[in-house]
């Protein structure tokens, strides 16, 4: 079906109501469905090492079906119930796929990062009252098996942990390496442990127990991870379903071959991707544990893509940063598309992509608490690069702003909140703790994602900037309050600002500005080090920090963070401008209207190309300055 352009948009969602769709009600009717059109094509395959030749693991749609039963099977026989929950702790691999889908099937499923730290993960387990995990048996160069034994310390519901080796994807000698070296597999917690794959064997390919009737929670997703307890969001089948029903509709078959080297704890892998496989039958690629993280895979990437006759292309600007510093030595004639999300691309970026592969990418939007998806640049129609393109069929975006007292709804391209109405919004129940959900609806239909943005007059969705000041690191939400928080408790420290500097590589990176105490006397360093200890995520350690006499506060003295955005945007474009042979250098950043902040630079006789050649790797925009 074309997806163009707004009429097509339309027209699609004009044919019937989203109700009124022939769609399975639930995951397992879903997959059982695909399953029995399509059970001897491949459904999902991993391979534990990123080289092109590297053994793999290829299930079929029956197979898949088949072990995703034995893992439901398998959690009902642990006394899991259609509200009980499954968390699982793992990197990417054949059972983690199983135990997504076994796990919304018989109960509520919970991916956590397995980066975050034990306390957090802990957090989690009590906030989603956990009953059985699923994570790794220790293994070497991997700590996720120690870290969850002290999580699960300090979740006293949890009562069975399924253990995953994932030395069964070794072959001689490096399997028989592995329990000589295997560090001591830690069992100092309450609950009983148990081989996932053993227990998994013992349970029957049909499902011992009767289907959910109808629509439920099937999914609990954190957001974020750097504060203590991470909000965690609701899924129903619904949601997940109409995201699938998404990637069905507009884009994939079953002829198609995917590669998502994205992590299967994080909603663009699980509920845009997994789930448009489940409903359309396309075949989808995960190489190695860690995906775009793991060892050689931006190196053989584009190996990767001929070796699987990939379609797809599945990525984030970082992953795009990473594989224009290899040469593209590869056959990629079977490559239709690359799907961008999780933070801005840089237009430089983009260009660089597409002229060096001869790919273009398709830039969307989407969150955890709507399930995932809100808008796409159409793979058949006008990308406007920058943009997040426009909504998808039964959704409805509205841009937002309150106005003496009043909900208004803003003109053509003014700014205001992105407000979203769709099938994956659970409203009123984004959230676990209901007191999380309070004003968090307009109309008590349209989910406040926080971010701001614009709609243009063609119906292109712009997002300008962000209502929570979320730090977004490579996709990854930092939340500044922990980094303002370590600082403060530092005796030396009156005001601290934390925010997202520019990068290159990863779109935002932490740095942070504080304010002393009179008479005071600290260093940066000696603050940037006092973070490493009171941060208690690495990925939020600041990368910089700036001690001013004064830090700009608004009327009611509150740090005013505009101000410091404007300081490290001009502290980084120059940097980059020195660092790139240009005497060219900003002189102001404005706020631009519809643009956000804009830097303004002086070309200083440089050539605008040259300036445009440095600063084009950043998501900020510039301008020639008056």
């Amino acid at each position: 079906m074309t997806f163009a352009s707004v009429a097509d948009r339309d027209a699609i969602q004009n044919e019937q109501p989203w109700e009124a769709r022939d769609i399975p009600a639930t995951l397992f009717g879903q997959l059982a469905k695909t399953a029995a059109a399509h059970g001897d094509r491949p459904a999902v395959s991993y391979q534990l090492f990123s080289a092109p030749d590297a053994k793999a693991e290829t299930l079929t749609w029956r197979q898949l079906l088949e072990q995703s039963i034995q893992a439901a099977n398998l959690f009902r026989s642990l006394g899991i119930g259609e509200n009980d929950v499954i968390a699982y702790v793992l990197p990417n691999c054949t059972e983690t796929i199983v135990t997504l889908l076994g796990g919304a099937i018989a109960g509520i499923v919970n991916p956590i990062n397995p980066l975050l730290e034990p306390e957090q993960i802990g957090a989690i387990l009590r906030e989603t009252d956990a009953k059985v995990v699923v994570t790794l048996k220790a293994f070497p160069k991997t700590d996720v098996a120690q870290k969850m034994a002290e999580a699960v310390r300090h979740a006293p519901h949890v009562h069975t942990v399924l253990e995953v080796d994932l030395n069964r994807y070794l072959t001689p000698p490096k399997s028989w390496i592995v329990p000589l070296i295997r560090p001591k597999n830690p069992d100092n917690h309450h609950a009983n442990l148990k081989s996932f794959t053993k227990e998994l064997a013992k349970q029957p390919r049909t499902l011992t127990f009767e289907d959910s009737k109808g629509d439920r929670v099937a999914a609990y997703f954190h957001t974020g991870g750097t504060t203590g307890m991470p909000k965690v969001a609701q899924h129903l089948y619904s949601g997940m379903i109409y995201n699938g029903w998404l990637g069905d509709t507009l884009l994939f078959s079953e002829q198609d071959n995917v590669i998502c080297p994205l992590p299967l704890f994080h909603v663009f892998a699980c509920h845009v991707i997994l789930m448009a496989a489940v409903c359309s039958g396309a075949h989808v690629v995960f190489p190695t544990p860690q995906g775009y993280r793991g060892e050689g895979v931006f190196d053989n990437f584009w190996k990767l893509c001929e070796r699987w006759k990939i379609s797809f292309i599945i990525t984030v600007p970082t992953a795009i940063s990473a594989l224009m510093q290899r040469p593209v030595d590869a056959d990629l004639s079977s490559v239709k598309t690359a799907f961008s999300g999780s933070a801005p691309l840089p237009l430089e970026l983009f260009k660089r992509f597409e002229a060096a592969c001869g790919v273009t990418i398709c830039e969307g939007y989407g969150l955890t608490e709507a399930t995932c998806l809100v808008s796409v640049n159409p793979v058949d129609g006008l990308k406007k690069v920058g943009s997040v393109g426009i909504a998808f069929p039964y959704t409805d975006i509205r841009i937002i702003k309150q106005a003496h007292g009043e909900v208004v709804e803003c003109a053509t391209d003014e700014i205001g909140e992105i407000c979203v109405s769709n099938p994956g919004v659970h409203d009123g129940n984004t959230y676990t703790e209901a007191e999380k959900n309070k004003d968090l609806f307009y109309y008590g239909t349209h989910l406040r994602t926080g971010d701001l943005g614009r709609i243009d007059a063609d119906g292109y969705l712009w997002i300008t900037g962000r209502a929570k000041d979320l730090i977004i690191r490579g996709g990854h939400n930092i939340d500044p309050a922990e980094i303002e928080e370590a600082l403060l408790a530092h005796p030396a420290v009156a005001f601290a600002g934390a925010i997202g500097q520019p990068d290159a590589h990863s779109g935002e990176l932490p740095c942070a500005f504080v304010e002393l105490v009179g008479g005071a006397s600290v260093t940066e360093d000696e603050l940037l080090e006092h973070c490493k200890v009171h941060v208690h995520e690495r990925a939020a350690h600041p990368k910089h920090m700036t001690i001013l006499d004064e830090l700009p506060k608004t009327a009611v003295g509150k740090v005013f963070k505009p101000d410091l955005r404007k300081h490290a945007i001009t502290r980084v474009y120059n940097g980059a401008l020195e660092k790139g042979g240009a005497a060219a250098r900003v002189v102001s950043v404005i706020d631009d209207k519809k643009r956000g902040l804009v830097a303004q630079v002086a070309l200083n006789g440089d050539a605008e190309a040259k300036v445009g050649e440095v600063l084009g790797a950043f998501t900020r925009p510039w301008d020639v300055a008056a």
